[in-house]
């Protein structure tokens, strides 16, 4: 049990504990004890051999009081009763001067969106590392122009649990599992690469069946061969057809962190101010649902205690909320959205996306491709970079390929998508009937913290995009 994990295997007092929480917070407006319990390994397999495989357990506390806009916050990787009481010393400074009342606490829920495992444990390290070496090998037969391999697992198992002043106490474990392969491709000289990944909230079994990492080995390959043919991307502004699935990337980007409480509640968002307004076209609907079942970005509860939900962003282009952790939502006189993450126990919270994503319209796929004369259709994409004060954006595709006359043309390499993301929103034209999430890899990164998140959306054709090729 978690409890006795944090507890009687330490030697902390639970009773000592809770009134050190209870006078920290005597005068605060909010806060809680924050205790993690960590444990992560990753394999990587390269040219055809094993090169690394690493195991890694973390644990501590961090313990934090709110006072208005203000946090207090101190972390300790030492889990005892001396290192609390300090914190308690460190943290009850922000409260000086301050005459608060400590919020409710949430609401509970016996909702469980993953089970209750450890996922290091659901496979030994053997079945793992062969895992590895079968998807190596499996790849390299695939095609003779294939030169290099590389695979990834890698899984964790965090346990926390959530102490609030008054004694409330919420727990949650938090499996997480991760594949990856890459593929290397040669012919005539040029090189190119593709790769596919996958996860969830589960344990190992469902990737180390043969038939998941033979489909990941293919598309990672399949996208190596379409990049060798591919040509250099032309540049303007044109139309632009994203595909569906991990291509709402770009939406968590450029739109995502703009709909995120502490940007909206500090007038640093181009979405500031904005509610109940027109910020998107007609059928355009963006919802953050942290309660889908085994999905990455889900959460039980956040790391505030708060039941995750799903919160509708905007509905049909109309602005009708943001996602808030408890702080934010009480300045702006809102409720919490179970948006309150943090990277660990060392980090403070902050509202964090958890599975973002548009909802599908009613058009055929083929028909957005058909009604484009000459565009691009972007199905993958790589790296790129955000202004959260203006939504302005640059991306790179890993996978596209022109439209010429309604039909797909040739894959094209090099290209980049750059425009504005509040504008971008008011310039969809057609929306697909076929959204889907992402297949579990994403990562998002926001004040130097990292947590795991979904992606979704439907095919969309989006107007008035520039491309920025390498075509002559």
């Amino acid at each position: 049990m978690i409890g006795d994990l944090f507890f009687d295997e330490t030697g902390l007092d639970r009773g000592r504990v809770q009134r050190l929480v209870d006078e920290s917070l005597n005068e605060a407006d909010d806060g809680e004890l924050f205790l993690e319990y960590r444990q992560s390994e990753s394999f990587v397999f390269d040219d055809g051999r094993l090169k690394a495989a690493t195991f890694d357990t973390t644990q501590g506390f961090g313990l934090r009081a709110v006072a208005g806009e203000a946090t207090g916050y101190a972390h300790a990787s030492e889990l005892s009763e001396e290192a609390i009481r300090r914190a308690a010393g460190t943290v009850r400074a922000v409260t000086k001067g301050h005459s608060g009342t400590v919020a409710l606490s949430p609401a509970r829920t016996n909702r469980k969106l993953y089970a209750d495992i450890d996922p290091l444990h659901s496979a030994n390290f053997e079945a793992k590392v062969k895992l590895l070496g079968e998807m190596n090998e499996y790849a390299r037969k695939l095609d003779p122009r294939v030169k290099q391999v590389s695979c990834s697992l890698s899984g964790a198992w965090q346990n926390v649990e959530i102490l609030r002043a008054g004694g409330e106490v919420y727990r949650d474990i938090r499996p997480l599992v991760r594949l990856n392969v890459s593929v290397v491709v040669e012919e005539s000289g040029r090189q190119e690469a593709g790769s596919f990944g996958g996860g969830g909230r589960e344990g190992y079994e469902s990737y180390l069946d043969a038939a998941y990492w033979h489909a990941a080995a293919d598309e990672a390959l399949r996208q190596a061969l379409v990049n060798l043919t591919s040509v250099p991307a032309p540049a303007g502004e044109m139309p632009v057809v994203l595909g569906p699935g991990w291509p709402g990337i770009l939406l968590h980007e450029a739109i995502g962190h703009g709909l995120e409480g502490d940007f909206n509640r500090k007038k640093t968002s181009a979405f500031a101010g904005l509610l109940g307004e027109r910020v998107a076209a007609p059928g355009v609907t963006v919802v953050d649902d942290g309660t889908i079942a085994n999905r990455r970005g889900s959460l039980s509860i956040d790391d505030e205690g708060t039941p995750t939900s799903r919160t509708v962003l905007i509905e049909d282009g109309i602005l009708k909320g943001y996602m808030q952790d408890r702080q934010n939502a009480r300045l702006m006189g809102m409720q919490p959205t179970g948006n309150g993450r943090r990277e660990s126990f060392s980090c403070s919270i902050m509202p964090r996306m958890t599975n973002t994503y548009m909802l599908g319209g009613n058009t055929d796929p083929a028909e957005i491709l058909a009604s484009v004369d000459r565009g691009v259709y972007a199905v993958n994409f790589g790296g790129g970079q955000v202004d959260i004060t203006n939504g302005k954006f640059v991306f790179s595709c890993t996978e596209a390929y022109m439209i010429e006359n309604g039909k797909l043309g040739p894959a094209i390499k090099g290209a980049t998508l750059i425009g504005d993301g509040p504008i971008a929103l008011k310039h969809v034209k057609m929306i697909g009937n076929d959204m889907k999430l992402d297949t579990g890899v994403g990562t998002c990164g926001k004040n130097g913290q990292s947590v795991p998140v979904g992606v979704g959306q439907p095919t969309l054709r989006i107007d008035g995009l520039t491309v920025g090729g390498t075509a002559a």
